[in-house]
């Protein structure tokens, strides 16, 4: 009877032990339409229903590619990122430690002088006393889930951090992708300004000599003095940009980006094709890092509840030890030397001065602040998205219009310069015209370069560059292989009505167990670029 009682007792203790008093957690209802935007602006985004590719096969061009390794080997914020996982990984391991029970042994000795005045004999002694054991202080029976907490706690922001690099590693590629893309363009400015500020110089020769001739005003040869000034200027400052995009490119990757892997004109780092997603579902929000690691920063502010309403509860604590103790270090380990100490104790707050309410109210405002900061973040995703949707679906008749603006303004430039040539016009009418002519080429060469950075900055806001490469996700589902599980409905609001997204279970199951058990047996397997 006496042994089921106890059984009895261990069981619930068990029981117990395996709860917390964190809130149950669900997600809040994205604050976003169900559906991204449509009219005009979106009519020529192409769209598909294939997954976005790894960015070793959405980066086609072979020298951006180089250059986009090179950062992902030597760029310091994503190195930055990377070394917060270990902390978050290491800070996990300190927190969890504390389910266990700490065993630490020791070897002592106690040794004091009698006087002869307290002494029975009358004489003055030394006394001698060895112990050693092994003991294990304080250790909490976390039977309200406080410990338990702050481990989940401190769990959620390991993930965290995973997904904090995954978005710097997104973010790093298209950065790059739209940097290299940009030195390109600044390459093409400064080649139009050179050319221009040529044949400047050879209008200003002509009108000099027409000028000494007499068959040109000196107006008109200043007019010319004027546009060679302006051109020389145009060159030097597009020769500063240049500079500084050179500079801007290596910065972000972290090394001296080599000549031969520089574009030479505006080139494309991607021509993969459409990656847009068919429907234009915000369902797509869910594969952003940034919003699944303030998914995972809200999970560790619920858990941090619980172990703020754990500290209004009793603590049990064990202190045990076994040992052995003598007079003589000799005879410490002897038969008849054996001891062993058991003190439980329970600790009940009763006056505090309002600490642990404090504490309490403290947890559930952070809580409530991740919620403000998980839907801010959904809001700020939905709107990138949207930008890049509305960049994508007109930039192309944009540049098919400057392209139309350069070609007449350059046919416009041709018949000034005949009519000049044939008196019929002055040579204020040709200045206006090539001012038109190059102004129209400066734009189309910006328009370019952002048509060719919009499916990057798409694929950037989409969560591309971070997804998980095939090596290191095949690496992780061997640590633990789980069972499909069904998709969990996820509400969000739209507004007037309620759209659904379908979010698996199954991969958060996976890696949350992958974590825990790679952690727990100190065989963490590193994140890699």
């Amino acid at each position: 009877m006496k042994a089921f009682k106890l059984t009895v007792i261990a069981c619930s203790l068990a029981v117990c032990a395996g709860c917390t008093m964190a809130p149950k957690y669900e997600r809040p209802a994205a604050p976003v339409a169900a559906t991204f935007p449509t009219g005009e602006a979106y009519t020529d985004v192409k769209t598909t229903t294939a997954l976005l590719p790894d960015w070793r096969v959405f980066i086609t061009n072979p020298k951006a590619k180089k250059v986009v390794e090179m950062a992902l080997a030597n760029n310091r914020d994503l190195r930055v990122a990377v070394l917060n996982i270990e902390k978050a990984r290491a800070a996990y391991g300190i927190q969890r430690s504390a389910l266990m029970p700490s065993v630490a042994a020791g070897l002592q000795e106690n040794a004091g002088k009698t006087p002869s005045i307290m002494s029975a004999t009358g004489s003055s002694y030394v006394s001698h006393t060895y112990q050693a054991n092994l003991a294990s202080t304080a250790w909490e029976l976390d039977l309200f889930g406080r410990v338990r907490s702050l481990s989940e706690a401190a769990l959620q922001q390991f993930f965290s951090a995973e997904e904090n690099r995954a978005a710097a590693q997104n973010a790093l590629i298209a950065q790059v992708a739209t940097s290299w893309i940009n030195l390109g363009a600044q390459k093409e400015f400064l080649r139009l300004q050179r050319i221009t500020l040529q044949s400047q110089e050879e209008s200003f020769k002509l009108m000099s000599d027409s000028y000494r001739l007499g068959a040109s005003s000196l107006l008109e040869l200043e007019q010319a003095r004027t546009t060679v000034a302006t051109a020389r200027a145009a060159v030097a400052q597009y020769e500063r940009s240049l500079a500084q995009a050179q500079n801007a490119l290596n910065l972000v990757v972290g090394a001296q980006v080599p000549a031969d892997l520089e574009p030479n004109n505006l080139e494309e780092a991607t021509n993969y094709g459409a990656i847009a997603p068919a429907g234009l579902s915000s369902d797509i929000l869910l594969n952003r890092p940034d919003i699944k690691a303030a998914e995972h920063n809200l999970m560790s502010a619920n858990a941090n509840i619980g172990a703020a309403r754990a500290n209004f509860f009793p603590r049990i604590t064990l202190t045990a030890g076994i040992g052995s103790t003598s007079r003589h270090l000799s005879d410490l380990f002897d038969a008849g030397t054996g001891l062993w100490t058991f003190a439980p104790s329970v600790s009940l707050p009763i006056f505090t001065g309002g600490a642990n309410l404090s504490t309490l109210r403290q947890a559930e405002a952070q809580q409530k602040i991740m919620v403000a900061t998980y839907e801010k973040t959904v809001q700020n995703a939905f709107a990138e998205v949207s930008d890049a949707l509305a960049t994508v679906g007109t930039v192309n008749r944009q540049c098919a219009a400057l392209k139309d603006l350069v070609n007449a303004t350059e046919t416009a430039y041709r018949l000034s310069q005949s009519r000049y040539k044939n008196g019929l016009d002055g040579f204020l009418t040709v200045l206006e015209s090539q001012r038109q002519m190059v102004a129209a080429q400066t734009n189309y060469i910006s328009a370019e370069s952002n048509r060719l950075s919009s499916g990057v900055m798409l694929y950037k806001v989409l969560g591309g560059g971070s997804v998980v490469e095939p090596e290191a996700q095949t690496a992780a589902q061997a640590v633990t292989p789980a069972a499909a599980e069904p998709a969990q409905t996820i509400p969000v609001s739209s507004g007037g009505g309620n759209a659904k997204l379908e979010r698996p279970k199954s991969k958060s199951e996976r890696k949350r167990n992958a974590a825990k058990s790679v952690i727990v047996s100190c065989v963490l397997r590193k994140p890699s670029f």
